[in-house]
């Protein structure tokens, strides 16, 4: 094995889960956050060598997982694909588990408020607490400037809590 693949194998360890979590955030199937996954560290292996350091490697890789995630959303062949249910098999399994199925609905509902929010909105949201990049690399990442990262984070806050109003089982 060539140290480039022993590189991309521990990129992939490391950063894999974000990538993943990220990914889905944006398309919302778990099918296709696994295509972007794959599209994702094709590119990092495909580009590696063009990494000038400038910021952290997550933040490299988050930015294409970001970017490779919108690119999906905007094909044609997404908007004509209707998906299957990705929770299913969680809610079969544990359909005598009533606190599993709980958390399954709780996690899906916030999942699907937070990718209802805006684009800028969203994008700091995924960045701070999905990704936990500090609110500087954030502001790197987004090419914004932090006070525009705190005040985007704060409205999503609010916009947030407005859509669990009422759901006593959410806290932001």
């Amino acid at each position: 094995m060539d140290n480039n693949n022993y590189e991309i194998e521990e990129l992939i360890k490391e950063y894999g889960n974000d990538v993943l979590r990220t990914a889905f955030l944006y398309v919302k199937n778990l099918s296709a956050a696994e295509d972007v996954f794959q599209d994702v560290f094709i590119k990092v292996y495909k580009n590696l060598n063009k990494f000038k350091g400038k910021s952290s490697i997550k933040t490299w890789i988050i930015r294409i997982t970001i970017n490779t995630s919108k690119d999906y959303i905007k094909t044609a062949w997404n908007k004509n694909v209707v998906t299957v249910e990705d929770y299913h098999d969680i809610i079969v399994e544990s359909y005598d588990n009533y606190e599993k199925i709980e958390t399954v609905d709780r996690d899906k509902y916030i999942i699907n408020e937070i990718q209802s929010l805006p684009g800028k909105y969203k994008d700091v949201v995924i960045c701070v607490y999905y990704n936990e990049l500090s609110l500087k690399e954030t502001a790197k990442f987004l090419n914004i400037p932090i006070g525009t990262v705190k005040s985007r984070l704060s409205r999503a806050k609010v916009k947030l809590k407005e859509l669990f109003e009422g759901r006593t089982d959410y806290e932001i």
